[in-house]
């Protein structure tokens, strides 16, 4: 078995994948609206940040700031993913061992994480969110996805092209402008 190393920060930010078992499954978002409910009753319970957050058919990324004094972000999975997964349809098959421990079978065991580390990390992990929809093959605009915390904010997801109607002099010297021509 492997020995999985989580790094816990008090306080700290950090990017998570969690992804169901199923990758042909649209569960996620044919069941929007009870992954919400998780999502918000696990906050309730244990305050957290949601900074970014985008939900694909059969994934999600999210980046979460937690509190101070807390770096358990282990037992909010935990929360969410069990309170989908007694709301939600089962899956028609359900591998042997998630049966043998009493799983439903919708989420893979784990999920990956990383602790941001700074804000170049911070911006990267936003990017990643934000084009995950396309680079899915979902949509051709991050924009377009209506099933990401970016789209609520309508922050630069699709910047106006530039628009010129002067030739644009590449260099503020007219002598080496004319002989660049």
């Amino acid at each position: 078995m492997s020995n999985y190393t989580r790094r816990h920060v008090p306080g700290g930010t950090y990017f998570f994948t969690a992804r169901l078992q199923d990758q042909s499954s649209d569960l996620l978002v044919s069941h929007i609206d009870l992954l919400r409910h998780a999502t918000r009753l696990c906050m309730k319970r244990w305050p957290f940040v949601i900074e970014g957050a985008v939900v694909l058919p059969n994934k999600l990324h999210m980046i979460w700031t937690l509190p101070p004094d807390d770096a358990a972000y282990s037992k909010r999975w935990r929360l969410i993913k069990s309170a989908f997964s007694r709301h939600a349809p089962a899956p028609t098959h359900v591998p042997a061992g998630h049966l043998r421990r009493g799983e439903k079978g919708i989420w893979q065991r784990r999920f990956w994480e990383h602790v941001i580390r700074d804000q170049a990390d911070f911006d990267l992990h936003m990017h990643v969110i934000a084009s995950a929809p396309v680079h899915a093959g979902l949509v051709k605009r991050p924009g377009d996805w209506p099933y990401s915390s970016l789209q609520q904010r309508k922050v630069g997801l699709d910047p106006h092209p530039i628009k010129t109607t002067d030739r644009v002099q590449s260099n503020p010297n007219p002598i080496v402008a004319a002989t660049a021509s």
